[in-house]
């Protein structure tokens, strides 16, 4: 009786440059994840103006997106460090500014994002549910991208298992002898293209956006939550991050949110129900 081969699974052998100039040194993906991240968003949001979803006009859409750059970047950066490495920037505060290295936090991204939102309703004279609602939808994209580019540079790899389209990552603690879930393609398809469908389809097919500001910023929040708890079950928790009631970071942070986005909605539906 023949033995049955075992199982082929493909190596993961992407470089994380879509050009490399010199050794170490060139046009990487995540940066370009970045920016096709923000030029989608900036193409939604003059189609919000242009269709009069969005009460931001060419000169104030420049604005927020140079406001929102800053915040995912400095949200995100600082993030990483507060809620992942601690230590690591109190031993060495200038790896703050090494980005180069990697290490961004999606729910401190959101913290940036908070911040560049409050600045632009000041200085566009706008409330600040109606921006949070329109920069909600733009954000899937930004996401749906990045966690690509996080397959791409083969990090954040998944758990073990033996499904057909597992994959075997070198730079994981097993030096790539044991095949493990692409959980970075589920997080994309999860928390990018799952959230961007719902957030296109509540924006531009019902009037949440108009009768009951902060709704969708709520359930975006929510959604993000509840599929990145998801994410978390198939992706490897950090070595280097100690578990939370045996919990990984990022679910226990999602965890937090879910609970700020159900407070969010609350408010926003007791807000509409007194509304005569």
């Amino acid at each position: 009786m023949d033995t049955p081969e075992p199982r082929s699974y493909w190596t993961h052998d992407l470089s994380p440059f879509l050009i490399e100039f010199s050794e170490g040194f060139g046009i990487r993906y995540y940066g370009l994840a970045y920016v096709l991240g923000f030029l989608c968003g900036l193409w939604l949001l003059n189609r919000y103006y242009k269709k009069g979803l969005s009460p931001l006009g060419p000169d104030q859409q420049t604005d927020l997106f140079f406001a929102l750059m800053v915040g995912v970047m400095v949200g995100g950066r600082l993030g990483y460090f507060l809620f992942y490495t601690p230590g690591e920037l109190i031993r060495d505060p200038l790896s703050l500014l090494k980005v180069w290295k990697g290490g961004m936090a999606s729910h401190g991204g959101f913290l940036g994002v908070a911040g560049a939102i409050w600045y632009m309703s000041r200085k566009a004279k706008q409330p600040f549910w109606k921006i949070a609602d329109i920069v909600c939808t733009l954000a899937p994209a930004g996401i749906l991208f990045g966690r690509i580019a996080n397959f791409i540079n083969g990090e954040l790899w998944g758990k073990p298992g033996s499904v057909t389209w597992a994959v075997l990552f070198p730079d994981a603690p097993d030096g790539g002898t044991i095949p493990r879930h692409p959980s970075q393609l589920y997080e994309a398809a999860l928390e990018g293209m799952l959230l961007l469908f719902y957030t296109q389809w509540r924006i531009w097919k019902t009037s949440c956006l108009k009768n009951r500001p902060g709704q969708l910023a709520g359930e975006f929040l929510l959604g993000y939550a509840v599929v990145r708890i998801l994410g978390e079950q198939f992706r490897e928790p950090d070595s280097f991050v100690s578990l939370t009631f045996g919990m990984s970071r990022g679910t226990a942070l999602s965890l937090l949110l879910a609970v700020f986005a159900i407070l969010i909605l609350f408010l926003v539906n007791k807000s509409n129900a007194s509304k005569p």
